[in-house]
């Protein structure tokens, strides 16, 4: 193969066949996420926070504090007073106007609020964004797993048991931030799949241009512009306006498409001037990707800057506050900042690191899910109570954010295979859903000191699941592979025992009713209890 078929080499157009069979599997796992969405009717676990705060940005521009009985008041169907009027004892209050204090920035709040303006501030109406985002999640793993392996099949694959984790299953029928910020990142990487692509083509067709097997020792084209790079700079933007800890997939991915670069202009023939791709290249790419991602980020305050009520909004205004530096800049922009020192402060302060929790979870027990979380639990139903059955014994209703245990050990053990196949197998196509994973990984063991929870690995698992899909594409082999048929059936038997694993475990997904000894044949270990 020539310098400039390599650089060519791309995914094969999926065309029409590729395309119906990402849209079936992702129209699949939306119904599968919107059956009985609504059910329970009442705010679960963290929903006592996400769906209110976007009820008032809806109505306010800016989160507002509730009133004690709120969630009951919502649960009943009754919206009026919902918010706390009158004199706020909080030293920020402006216009009798009580704003809340919180820790994570506005888009996922927002996401959530348009559920909540198309459908009410129900049940419903606050988990619908999440359905969504959770099913466009499914597409987009498809098509970076198809881009990656080469393979639409390896695609299919990769969608079919993202769409029967239980982890994402339930993250996306419930109303919380992790689902969109894992839909954006996972769009961010895509992005960059993409833009290895494009780049490598570019320079293949520069070589066809001047009519040369190679650079000759010389850098080749600038290509300032790279499309790609600018959808992931906005993407990485949304996920880091939905939550911080984006920034450590950011910084990753940017180095690694960097890195990409050198490598393509090493192929072309750049020889030792291929390194100056850590300038030429690194610096367009710093401004498409973490400068682009400022301005992203701050439009997601927009309801904040529009508004003065917002904590804080007046911070840099405020007596107390002269002879800091950030009270000498304009009182939207100190203020601001202000604010968000407070966050920061409070992530990794005292109060936080002094906290308990039933459900913390130690990351180094996530990838086998040593600790999963409990959103939701009706205990001590006695029988003949909600249709109950039980002889001898009580039901119970819950809701375990578990991921499919199955999945979850063969994506552990596809990850190690993985950087196996990266490191000593030389195959690029690993490195970039590893990278994206150990980056929503790794940067948690340093803030172990705090609750830390399992739920936030669903950001981990869709770049896992790539590189499950991977491999098993690697273990089916070439269409023309002898073995294929042989291994085809391995592949098939890795997808069957996820789909009915996550068959059993679907009563403790959506809050089906279950005799205790029922519920028990599902939690095989102890720390699940």
């Amino acid at each position: 193969m020539t310098t400039i078929e390599r650089l060519k080499d791309g995914p094969p157009r999926s065309g029409l066949v590729g395309w119906v069979v990402t849209i079936a599997i992702t129209l699949f796992a939306l119904g599968l996420r919107l059956w009985h969405l609504d059910f329970p009717r009442k705010l679960v676990f963290d929903e006592t926070y996400y769906p209110k705060d976007a009820w008032a940005l809806l109505n306010h521009g800016f989160e507002h504090d509730f009133v004690s009985d709120a969630n009951d008041k919502i649960a009943n169907g009754d919206l009026t007073g919902l918010f706390i009027q009158g004199p706020c004892a909080r030293p920020n209050a402006v216009d009798d106007i009580c704003s809340a204090y919180v820790v994570h920035p506005p888009l996922g709040k927002w996401l959530i609020a348009s559920g909540e303006w198309l459908f009410g501030m129900n049940s419903w109406g606050w988990r619908v964004p999440s359905a969504i985002f959770g099913a466009l999640m499914i597409f987009l793993v498809i098509r970076l797993a198809a881009r990656l392996g080469r393979s639409m099949l390896v695609g299919a694959i990769a969608g079919i048991l993202l769409c029967f984790d239980g982890l994402h299953f339930v993250m996306s029928r419930i109303g919380l931030l992790d689902i969109f910020q894992a839909t954006f990142l996972v769009a961010a990487v895509a992005a960059i799949a993409a833009d290895r692509d494009w780049f490598r083509q570019r320079l293949g067709r520069h070589l066809e241009k001047i009519g040369q097997p190679d650079l000759d020792g010389k850098f080749g084209p600038a290509l300032w512009w790279r499309p790609w790079r600018v959808v992931s700079g906005i993407m990485f933007g949304c996920a880091i306006a939905v939550k911080w800890n984006s920034i450590y997939a950011l910084a990753a991915i940017g180095l690694l498409t960097v890195f990409w670069d050198v490598s393509a202009r090493r192929l072309a023939g750049a020889r030792a001037r291929s390194w100056w791709a850590l300038l030429r290249d690194g610096i367009p790419a710093f401004i498409s990707m973490v400068v682009l991602a400022v301005p992203v980020y701050m439009a997601s305050w927009i309801g904040w800057f529009r508004t003065t009520g917002g904590w804080d909004r007046n911070w840099a205004v405020n007596p107390n506050n002269s002879g800091s530096v950030l009270a000498d800049l304009p009182n939207w922009l100190g203020s601001w900042l202000a604010y968000h020192r407070s966050m920061f402060e409070f992530h990794t302060g005292d109060f936080i690191n002094n906290a308990t929790h039933v459900y913390e979870a130690h990351p180094a027990g996530w990838l086998v899910m040593a600790r999963p979380i409990g959103i939701d639990a009706q205990n001590g139903i006695q029988p003949g109570e909600q249709g109950c059955e039980a002889v001898g014994d009580t039901c119970l209703r819950v809701i375990t954010a578990l991921g499919t245990p199955t999945l979850w050990w063969f994506a552990a053990a596809a990850l190690i295979a993985g950087l196996i196949y990266w490191i000593a197998g030389r195959d690029w196509r690993f490195g970039l859903p590893i990278v994206a994973a150990l980056a929503m990984y790794l940067p948690w063991f340093q803030y172990t000191e705090r609750p830390l929870f399992f739920f936030y690995a669903v950001c981990i698992i869709p770049f896992t699941v790539v590189c499950l899909a991977l491999v098993l594409g690697k273990l089916l082999g070439a269409p023309t592979d002898p073995d294929r048929k042989r291994n085809s059936w391995i592949v098939s038997s890795v997808v069957g025992i996820v789909v009915l694993n996550f068959a059993f475990n679907w009563p403790i997904y959506t809050d089906q009713l279950l005799t205790r000894r029922q519920w028990m044949m599902r939690m095989w270990f102890g720390s699940w209890i």
